[in-house]
């Protein structure tokens, strides 16, 4: 990936955060913009919502699902539960005019051409394909020729059905790709993360890396920043004790700002990589490395031997590498003992 200015990911900038809105605005939309303003005060880049049809995939009106929500068990159908928390596109707009008006990302994920076309309208910053969908090559062609930049998370998959993903996609029109490391388990064990497997996705498939996160606390994303991710996607609520499927998982405003928080600080400490001293370090190379000094006091008019010649702090003389090149030079004026040899000290 280069790094043109048309392309969302692999630009070497830092590592974004997005809130994983998804259904727990349980199809409310005075809660979904209250969430948006709960992300953008916790310092989120972006959100991401699910804008599916639920006619794309789920068929049997009597499929049900089970699930934890305000500390209880429900079953219900899946068809019922998906339904209610449908977003058309005029719902869409607005949330996606809210996010930007907050200074953020927007993005979303269909289930089909519908969808797609939707977010094309929206002008979304990205479209995400969920792990569920990976398989569905047809649709990652569609994202692909969509024009906009596109995730495609990896839960459950094995590598070829990633590479046939990544295959397909480069197939079509699209240019902006990241493939997240994703592990499909809610809450994810600490045990099951895998964090290498992103740096193995990067490495196999030369493509932005990021992290779907599902495990709970901070310190998944901590690591995935410092591996190296372009963005990290975290579920998010505005209480864990909300009606719905996901909100208990989810992380709440405060823990979204400590990751945000987290996150950023890692970005600082990792820096562009550039071998050169920091902006700290310059003081320190003064103060600390070593330069040429007078063994002893010497005399103006005294020629220069290798016994008196020391290496002391502070570096504000001639470098310890030119020693030889200064010894048989004449003093042009007297220099006290441990006082550093200047260029301009020597006729």
């Amino acid at each position: 990936m280069d790094s043109s200015k048309d392309r969302l990911f692999g630009t070497g900038g830092k590592c974004f955060v997005v809130a994983e809105i998804g259904i727990n605005h349980n199809g409310d939309m005075d809660l979904a913009h209250r969430m948006i303003d709960l992300a953008a005060q916790a310092g989120a880049d972006g959100i991401k919502l699910q804008n599916y049809r639920t006619e794309d995939f789920v068929a049997d009106p009597n499929l049900m699902i089970s699930y934890t929500s305000q500390g209880k068990p429900v079953t219900e159908s899946q068809y019922d539960l998906f339904k209610r928390c449908e977003l058309d596109r005029a719902r869409l707009k607005e949330l996606a005019a809210h996010s930007r008006e907050s200074g953020m990302l927007f993005s979303s994920t269909p289930t089909g051409p519908e969808g797609i076309e939707d977010l094309v309208e929206t002008k979304a910053d990205f479209i995400k394909n969920g792990s569920d969908y990976l398989g569905h090559l047809p649709l990652i062609r569609e994202m692909s020729d969509s024009g906009i930049a596109v995730v495609l998370s990896t839960g459950m998959a094995r590598i070829g059905e990633i590479d046939e993903a990544i295959e397909t996609f480069f197939a079509g029109a699209g240019h902006d790709l990241c493939v997240l490391h994703c592990v499909s388990a809610y809450p994810t064990p600490v045990e099951d993360l895998n964090m290498r497997r992103m740096v193995r996705l990067r490495d196999a498939f030369n493509v932005p890396v990021g992290f779907s996160d599902h495990s709970a606390g901070t310190q998944a994303a901590t690591i995935a920043a410092a591996l190296g991710a372009s963005m990290i996607e975290k579920h998010f609520t505005a209480d864990h004790n909300l009606p719905g499927p996901d909100h208990w998982f989810s992380c709440e405003p405060g823990e979204l700002a400590e990751m945000v928080q987290s996150v950023a600080g890692v970005d600082a400490m990792l820096g562009s990589g550039t071998i050169v001293p920091g902006k700290a370090e310059e003081a320190a190379r003064k103060d600390y490395r070593l330069s040429c000094t007078a063994s002893r006091s010497l005399e103006e008019g005294h020629v220069l031997t290798s016994t008196d010649i020391a290496y002391s702090r502070p570096a504000t003389g001639i470098e310890p590498k030119h020693a030889d090149a200064i010894v048989g030079r004449r003093l042009a004026r007297p220099l006290k003992l441990a006082e550093p040899i200047r260029y301009e000290d020597l006729k």
